[in-house]
Parts: structure tokens; sequence; C-alpha cells
């Protein structure tokens, strides 16, 4: 399996929906920055983790397939599901990745912002790529051990 962006799916989108994305996306923004004036930037920034946006996104995924395979003839509720598990994984993989970025750009930091981004970013790159593989290998793992 190859990593490849696709933008098909941002034409299936409503404009409502993106609104909706846009809104809660920005009232966890401004809740965040309320809890950081209130409490400092170290809980703010905990709080900037909140899963907001990825609910939204989850839940207009599976719409999303539902509808499509309704389109096409069919019930849809199990594939909507499964879609949104897939991006569901991907989220996690992602947000891995994203402590690995933390990490080496708190290790780095010392040395001068420019370094320490360039090094966290190529450590966030190698660690969502690797973990992208490895959970594809072990999928693909499971199967054959499952036949």
């Amino acid at each position: 399996m190859q990593i490849q962006l696709s933008t098909s799916s941002l034409s299936d989108g409503r404009w409502y929906e993106y609104l909706i994305r846009f809104a809660l996306g920005g009232a966890a923004t401004v809740l965040t920055g309320l809890i950081s004036s209130a409490f400092g930037a170290s809980i703010g920034g905990l709080f900037l983790a909140l899963p907001v946006i990825f609910c939204a996104s989850a839940t207009l995924i599976e719409r999303h397939e539902i509808r499509r395979k309704r389109n096409a003839g069919g019930r849809g509720e199990c594939r909507g599901r499964k879609a949104a598990a897939l991006d569901a994984a991907g989220a996690a993989l992602g947000s891995v990745a994203m402590v690995t970025f933390a990490v080496v750009f708190l290790a780095v930091s010392p040395y001068g912002a420019v370094p320490a981004f360039l090094c966290s970013a190529i450590v966030w790159i190698l660690t969502a790529v690797s973990l992208w593989y490895a959970r594809w290998g072990l999928k693909s793992l499971v199967r054959r051990l499952g036949s």
C-alpha cells in the first residue's frame, strides 16, 4: 500500500459540514485560550489536544460513507463505521507521532528554534510513516494467521 493524498472527498462534503468543523475548531481554540489565560500555558496546552474536531470529522466521515453506499443501492452502516474506525486509527498514530515531535523539540530546543523544528519535523514524519507501515504489516499478518 502506498501512502498518497486524495482530495476527492472534499467534493463530497456539504457547506454546512465544513462550517460545523470550523465552528467546533474555533470554539476549541477559544476555550483553550481562556483556560491558558486562567491557568497558564502548560494547562492550556493540554486542552489544545481536545478531540473536538476529530469527533465531528468521524461523524461526517460515517455519514458520507453511508450516503455513498445508499446511492449505490446498499445500506452502508457497516462501511461508515469502518471508515470512521480507519480515520480514528490514523488519528491515534498521528498523535503518537506528534508526541515524538514534542519530545524531540524539547530535547533539541536548547540549540535553537530552527534546529529543534527541523529535527522534530524529521522525527515526526519518520514516526508517522513507520507507524502506518507497521500497522499495515500487522494487519496483513493478522489476516494471514486468521486464514
